[in-house]
């Protein structure tokens, strides 16, 4: 009999493994249960959607998610939903016209850090100060390494735009979801900027003496030897297909992947049994990093 359960998706839960291993991965739900996911690697899975879409923040239900998990009506009035959010650099805090103040001066008006990772290669990105672990792990990066401290996230994000003109923002999910992306020299490749003249935006200053002890390495649950062809969406009704592993926010099957946190609000029933018959689409590895 499969295992089930049901409740609106909220994300994946990842906790490195302190020893270098593969990371913990667990599937949790808005109301705090969480399933653990590195045991049921083979499984077969199943998710159905039951048609709703709980809102993350007043719990409103509706049939369509906005936002990453909000009703429309707070995707149109929560700052978290304003586009500085993912544009920290846009950041209007200062100009007195901030949807939520408070919200903004606890969420944004905060040290913060600006980074390298590894995903899909490098990229730039920024964290609030003590958060860089589980910012790189939802990434599917395998090495992080932070290069400058900013007083606010509008000071990491103006920093982050500089970099970002030199190097990528962005990570590309198919190349993330490889199991044997290369390692590579962040510490040189922060060596690098600092001899461009970077200008960089007061409230932020370099990490000191950065060397490649500094960098944290991190590894997946991943058992695919190729990474999935397409994304897979609840939106159609359900998804189904043999757990491979897991890396960054992604759930690797047979028949694709699936962003968990893309889903958030989704209430769904989940079904996790014998395997599947299904084109597996590569040879099994067994665990890479």
């Amino acid at each position: 009999m499969p295992e089930q359960h049901e409740g609106a998706l909220a994300g994946l839960a990842i906790q490195p493994d302190p020893a270098g291993g593969a990371a913990a991965y667990e599937l949790g739900f808005e109301d705090g249960r969480r399933i653990p996911l590195n045991s049921e690697i083979g499984a077969g899975v199943q998710i159905q959607f039951r048609g709703v879409v709980c809102c993350r923040h007043c719990g409103a239900q509706s049939r369509k998610s906005f936002g990453g998990g909000y009703c429309y009506d707070c995707f149109s009035t929560l700052a978290r939903c304003d586009l500085c959010v993912v544009s920290p650099d846009r950041c209007h805090y200062a100009a007195g016209t901030c949807r939520e103040p408070e919200w903004g001066e606890s969420f944004c008006m905060q040290p913060h850090l600006v980074y390298l990772a590894n995903s899909s290669g490098i990229k730039v990105g920024i964290t609030r100060v003590g958060r860089e672990v589980g910012r790189w792990l939802d990434q599917g990066a395998i090495q992080g390494l932070v290069i400058l401290n900013a007083a606010t996230r509008r000071d990491a994000g103006l920093a982050e735009a500089a970099i970002a003109a030199v190097l990528p923002d962005r990570t590309d999910w198919r190349r993330m979801l490889r199991a044997d992306v290369p390692s590579l020299d962040l510490p040189a490749a922060w060596h690098g900027l600092l001899e461009r003249n970077l200008t960089l935006p007061d409230g932020v200053t370099p990490v000191e003496a950065i060397t490649a002890q500094d960098v944290v390495s991190l590894a997946y649950p991943l058992a695919a030897s190729a990474p999935p062809e397409q994304t897979l969406r609840l939106d159609d009704g359900s998804i189904n297909g043999n757990l491979k592993g897991m890396k960054g926010q992604y759930l690797v099957l047979g028949s694709g992947a699936f962003n968990v946190r893309a889903h958030a609000g989704y209430r769904v029933q989940v079904s996790i049994g014998a395997p599947l018959e299904e084109d597996t689409g590569g040879e099994q590895l067994g665990l890479f990093g």
